[in-house]
This record gives C-alpha cells, sequence and structure tokens, in this order.
C-alpha cells in the first residue's frame, strides 16, 4: 500500500477526496489548517472525517495567514453572499481568495509527504467550478508538480517523482457528488461553508463557498443526510 498525503478540508471534496483515495489503495496521511479562517467548522468537520475513515495520521497544523490578510476569509471583511457564477473564466478574483493559499498548504503537504516517503499529493482542487481561484487551474498544479519535482531529494535522484493527484478537477459539482455517494460519503459530516452561522450551520442557500451549481447539485443529487448546507 502505497503512502500519500492529502489535503483534508472536511469539506465536500476534499471528503470526496480522501474516500477515492482510499478506495484506490492509498495508505492516506491527512494534513488540515487552521490559518485564521473565519471559523472552527471546518477544523471540527476534518477531523470527523478523518476519524470516520480511520486515517492512519491526521495533523492539524497551524499557519496564521491573519497575519498580512488579503482575504475576507482572513480579515474583518465581510463575505459576500450569493454571488453569481461568471460562464468560462471569472471577470475578477473573489475577495475570498486567500492570496497563494494552495501554494503554502501544497509546500508543506510535500514537505511532509518527503518525510514519509509519499510521492503522491492529493489536493480537491476544480477547475470547472473554481470561483475563480488562480490556484485551482490545471496549469497551476503541474507547474507545481514540476518544481516540487526540482525541488526534493527524490524528485532530483528520480528515485520517487512527485505526483500532485487531482482526480476532481475536471468533474462537476454534481459529478462529485456522484462519485462520493457511490463510496458511500456521509455529506452530513462536512463543512462546505465559508461564513456559517453562529450555531456552524450552513448561512441558507445564500452560503459562500457554494456556486450555483453545487447548490444545484445539493437540491437534486444529494439524499436526506446532505451536505452541512441548510
Amino acid at each position: 500500500m502505497s503512502a500519500a498525503t492529502l489535503l483534508l478540508s472536511g469539506g465536500l471534496d476534499s471528503t470526496t477526496l480522501l474516500a477515492h483515495a482510499i478506495r484506490e489503495g492509498f495508505d492516506v496521511h491527512a494534513m488540515t489548517f487552521r490559518y485564521g479562517q473565519r471559523h472552527a467548522g471546518e477544523i471540527a468537520a476534518a477531523r470527523r472525517v478523518a476519524a470516520q475513515y480511520g486515517v492512519r495520521d491526521h495533523v492539524i497544523v497551524d499557519i496564521d495567514l491573519r497575519t498580512f490578510g488579503g482575504s475576507a476569509l482572513t480579515s474583518d471583511a465581510p463575505v459576500p453572499k450569493d454571488r453569481p457564477v461568471a460562464v468560462g473564466a471569472p471577470a475578477e478574483i473573489p475577495v475570498t481568495y486567500v492570496p497563494a493559499r494552495n501554494t503554502i498548504f501544497l509546500s508543506i503537504a510535500l514537505a511532509w509527504a518527503e518525510v514519509l516517503g509519499a510521492r503522491d499529493i492529493f489536493i480537491g482542487v476544480n477547475a470547472l467550478d473554481y470561483s475563480g481561484y488562480p490556484d485551482c487551474r490545471p496549469e497551476y498544479i503541474a507547474a507545481f508538480e514540476r518544481m516540487a519535482n526540482l525541488a526534493t531529494r527524490a524528485g532530483v535522484e528520480g528515485t520517487a517523482p512527485v505526483r500532485i493527484r487531482t482526480p476532481l478537477i475536471e468533474m462537476t459539482k454534481a459529478q462529485i457528488i456522484r462519485l462520493g455517494l457511490s463510496l458511500g460519503v456521509d455529506y452530513s459530516i462536512t463543512q462546505s461553508c465559508y461564513d456559517p452561522a453562529p450555531d456552524g450551520a450552513a448561512a441558507g442557500i445564500e452560503c459562500p463557498g457554494r456556486t450555483t451549481k453545487s447548490r444545484r447539485a445539493s437540491r437534486s443529487k444529494t439524499p436526506t443526510a446532505g451536505p452541512r448546507w441548510s
């Protein structure tokens, strides 16, 4: 069984990703970041998911991106609700974009993978429903993988080239949910809202972090036990 590191946020995509990686036979080591995001719900959800799947190692990494802000998720700026989804590439980067977040996360996951002797790093980015985040695009992932193989001992020596695995990258939200359901994912334990209510519940149909496509998918494709969206 090959070791792999996996970025686990506790949301719909990363939970589906975890179920997929386990089904593929990987010995998953999960990494979650407490980076100064608005709520602790993501961390609690990630812990629930990791426990349910019996993940061997689940580490919570503290890195305070509020130090320099730059995002509605790491500052006091309001999080927009019910932002429409653009056709094709969005006209502008949304305020919920956290500067270089995936680069930071992948870099730390890469370091852990090197320690573990793992060559595979899983991340649940999506290019069809990516909300305008530049670090969710296929060209970004390809560039990071090239960099990883230039920057690590295993990559330079050619003993275990690093692979950034993104099995959800070309899937719609409906397809991701269907995949998760086929893998037996219990979406009721996940958290997919950037700005939930004080009790941890999602902010209704206007929940940020949900695009129009994911709202439709949650209504039409998900059974009673669904993501923590009201």
